[in-house]
């Protein structure tokens, strides 16, 4: 049986348990041992982007010293895997503990791509939901650094009552960013309308997205705007589309 290391996330730790969970049943139906360090802690994206470099450095140390070993590493968020896949060696740039790094960089996986292209997981036959129109919204981390968009995707479209309809602007950004959010909420208002407008015009029963901070950007400013179209993480469409929730 396979093991891995399972990533919480903070957001996920804070906000989005039950999505955690339910990516735990997600591994642990495709047979996989998960194993969860409790001494985790973030990723250190949100000091990186606000350019606390040395303080980033410290958070990833202390991310490779949890995470020791060769067990890959698997997280709900393609911003947290982007972050410690790639990121990570920009900070750590010939620096002594480079190596090391690199060797942790190569067992960071977000779920999606576990499944689809370690695992190569197939639930064609497994779909439990009624048909649904869904759309889904690519993070700008997970689309453009952990690039592990295509994975999802291959899983969602494998679902025999799952229609996807994709957005014209899927590339666009929602506004969150993190910190960005907070550092420019009119762009990030300016922003999420334009997203929200595009989700509008799909006509759709359900918004998806694999990525907590985005969902809750976009979630809370629909509420805003009156416009009531369920949200739902992706691991957790998943895992109730497969009876496991």
């Amino acid at each position: 049986m396979p093991k891995v290391y399972f990533f919480a996330t903070c957001v996920g730790s804070a906000v989005y348990a039950d999505t955690c969970v339910n990516a735990i049943k997600l591994l642990q139906d495709a047979g996989v041992e998960v194993i969860f360090k409790k001494d985790q802690t973030c990723c250190g994206q949100p000091s990186f982007n606000s350019g606390y470099y040395d303080e980033t450095r410290k958070i990833a140390l202390h991310n490779i010293k949890v995470f020791e070993g060769d067990y890959p590493i698997v997280t709900i968020s393609g911003s947290c895997a982007g972050v410690m896949r790639k990121d990570y060696e920009e900070l750590f740039e010939g620096r002594s503990e480079i190596d090391e790094v690199r060797k942790f960089q190569a067992r960071m996986f977000e779920l999606s791509e576990y499944l689809d292209s370690v695992l190569k997981i197939k639930y064609d036959t497994r779909d439990k939901g009624e048909k649904i129109k869904v759309t889904w919204h690519s993070n700008c981390h997970a689309l453009r650094v952990a690039k592990c968009i295509p994975s999802a995707k291959n899983i969602l479209r494998s679902l025999s009552n799952v229609e996807l309809i994709e957005l014209e602007r899927e590339e666009e950004c929602c506004g969150f960013g993190g910190t960005f959010a907070v550092k420019e909420p009119e762009l990030n208002k300016a922003l999420v309308t334009s997203k929200i407008e595009d989700i509008r015009s799909r006509n759709v029963d359900l918004m998806l997205a694999a990525d907590a901070g985005c969902l809750l950007n976009i979630s809370d400013a629909m509420k805003k705007q009156g416009y009531n179209l369920p949200t739902m993480h992706f691991y957790d469409f998943l895992a109730k589309r497969l009876q496991l929730a």
